[in-house]
């Protein structure tokens, strides 16, 4: 592994593809990941198509630290991740007993009958260790650095509490928001460029925003993992804002 991890998240489902469906699950793991020092560097979308994610899966594990998965791991019929995992990784898939255990518990102190449509949610790939789902049950799974998630966010943000300690943390990215009403990208634009260049080992980036027409303006956003090399940056994105007229308002 690289002595900075990197992730990628690959979101899956026909649903997020039509937009029947809004994603958070990305923005939720990029949150949970960025304190840990692992920056998520790619993002994703495959339809429910075995072939797709399978071909997904196997570059992103190649190319990142770790690999998020989400959607395709409940009982229905077009839930086929799991299937795709192990074929990604060559493997068999079955019910673990662990799980089959744990969820047959589950529905009977429910007084619901564990039916064969959620007994698939039991299929593991083999050698795959189980992630917690302490929100309906249903485990997901890691297999090598890949961690599959549920779709629903609820879930996929508490599965992710116990893949926590199994992470390598990196150098954790420090990040500043200087936040400027009323200021305009075409002003800023060639200072900000003179900035970002002299300044290497630091991100910036530019985002307006346009709530009216007396509320809007732009946030400078930078980011780096040396502390010092930051409080240089955001001192000049301060003195920027100010000789355009705006008191920065600054945001960490």
């Amino acid at each position: 592994m690289t002595t900075q991890p990197t992730a990628a998240v690959l979101l899956i489902g026909d649903e997020l593809l039509s937009g029947r469906t809004r994603d958070i699950n990305l923005q939720q793991i990029a949150q949970f990941l960025e304190p840990l020092g692992i920056p998520v560097c790619e993002a994703r979308t495959v339809p429910d198509i075995q072939d797709e994610i399978v071909a997904a899966v196997n570059v992103l594990r190649a190319k990142y630290t770790y690999v998020f998965t989400t959607g395709g791991i409940g009982p229905t019929h077009d839930d086929i991740t799991a299937d795709a995992i192990a074929a990604a990784f060559g493997v068999g898939i079955s019910e673990h007993p662990d799980a089959l255990r744990d969820m047959a518990a589950r529905y009977a102190a429910m007084n619901t009958e564990f039916t064969p449509a959620r007994r698939r949610m039991a299929r593991v790939p083999h050698g795959a260790r189980l992630v917690v789902n302490p929100v309906s049950g249903a485990p997901g799974f890691q297999t090598g650095n890949v961690f599959t998630l549920a779709g629903v966010p609820q879930i996929a943000r508490a599965m992710l509490e116990d893949i926590g300690p199994r992470l390598q943390s990196g150098a954790v990215v420090h990040k500043v928001t200087v936040r400027g009403k009323g200021l305009r990208e075409g002003d800023l634009a060639e200072a900000l460029g003179q900035i970002a260049k002299a300044s290497p080992g630091v991100g910036i980036g530019s985002y307006p925003w346009y709530g009216s027409y007396e509320d809007h303006g732009v946030a400078l956003v930078a980011r780096s993992t040396n502390a010092e090399a930051l409080a240089g940056v955001q001192a000049q994105l301060e003195a920027l804002a100010r000789s355009l007229g705006v008191e920065p308002e600054i945001q960490s």
